[in-house]
């Protein structure tokens, strides 16, 4: 590809390969085998090409940057081997000058926007983002994308990449991005993972901002996590939170320890690929008799290239 146009310009054969995405970090990768790699770095976009029914489309799955390639010879037949890193890199390897730091009351998606700058990825923000309640200040060795995830944090948004390399600074998903069940979509794979984690859900949290701390305690007798029903205590603190409109940080500190109280129950199953489902994205699972029923945020994939793209996927439940 070339970084200026972000368009291709030649072709690449490859021959298998996977593909990652998480919700932090760099959020996508990359790992391919391919034919005849001009040894150098460069921006590489990878297509699925669908067809079915007599229709045909060409999809990008993966934009990004390749690393140094492995060479593996089999006689007069070389084939090279190439971890791939997403369009983010860029904004992982710039550190900023000692001493940056976003003021408060700053549009959000103005200064991630700027902070993106070093790479030559499209950035797009959907909607109207917040503005900073307090300053954000930047810690010794903070490169710009992990400035971008604080502000992030801050204003409670997500950052997804889509295939084309496209990055999209937008709200948290409220609604879901697609539907599946036995009947209208029946894409998963039988066999799957459930799990339900209740050990390192907190009953004691301590919230700091500035010069102000609240400390929320659960002593409940009705609830499972307390204090006085588990026999101990089990803290969580966060510092430099951003508070909501009119909040005080004892207000948020009851909030937030609700909201680390809710049981985390996760799903891995595996399913047919579908391009408009994301990392950060939500999907509705109606599969009763498995006891995957509600709505789930996707927090990662792993999608094997070839026939079908079989997606690897685990999700979060959050309510029904």
């Amino acid at each position: 590809m070339d970084a200026n146009t972000w368009r291709e310009t030649r072709l690449l054969e490859i021959t298998d390969g996977s593909l990652s995405r998480s919700e932090s970090g760099l959020r996508d990768s990359a790992d391919i085998t391919c034919i005849n790699y001009n040894d150098k770095e460069q921006y590489i976009r990878i297509y699925l090409d669908v067809q079915q029914g007599g229709a045909s489309d060409h999809v990008p799955i993966f934009t990004g940057l390749t690393s140094a390639p492995s060479r593996d010879i089999d006689g007069v037949l070389e084939t090279n081997s190439i971890e791939c890193y997403s369009v983010l890199k860029p904004a992982e390897d710039v550190l900023l000058q000692r001493g940056y730091y976003v003021p408060a009351e700053i549009n959000g998606a103005t200064v991630i926007k700027t902070l993106l700058s070093v790479t030559p990825a499209p950035v797009e923000v959907i909607g109207e983002a917040p503005s900073l309640q307090t300053a954000v200040v930047a810690e010794d060795g903070e490169s710009h994308l992990s400035m971008v995830d604080k502000v992030l944090t801050a204003i409670n948004w997500r950052m997804r990449i889509l295939g084309n390399g496209t990055i999209q600074i937008m709200p948290m998903a409220t609604e879901e991005t697609a539907r599946f069940d036995p009947f209208n979509a029946d894409v998963i794979e039988p066999t799957l993972k459930i799990t339900r984690d209740w050990y390192g859900c907190p009953n004691v949290l301590r919230a700091i901002s500035d010069d102000l701390t609240a400390i929320a305690r659960d002593d409940s007798v009705d609830s499972p996590l307390s204090t006085v029903n588990r026999g101990r205590e089990v803290w969580e603190e966060e510092s430099n939170v951003a508070l909501n409109s009119g909040e005080s940080i004892a207000e948020y500190a009851v909030r937030r320890l609700k909201e680390l109280q809710q049981i985390e129950t996760t799903a891995s199953y595996t399913r047919r690929y579908d391009p408009n489902v994301l990392v950060s994205d939500l999907v509705r699972l109606n599969y009763p008799k498995q006891g995957l029923q509600g709505l789930y945020r996707i927090k990662s994939q792993k999608i094997t290239l070839g026939y079908g793209c079989t997606t690897e996927e685990e999700v979060e439940y959050v309510n029904q």
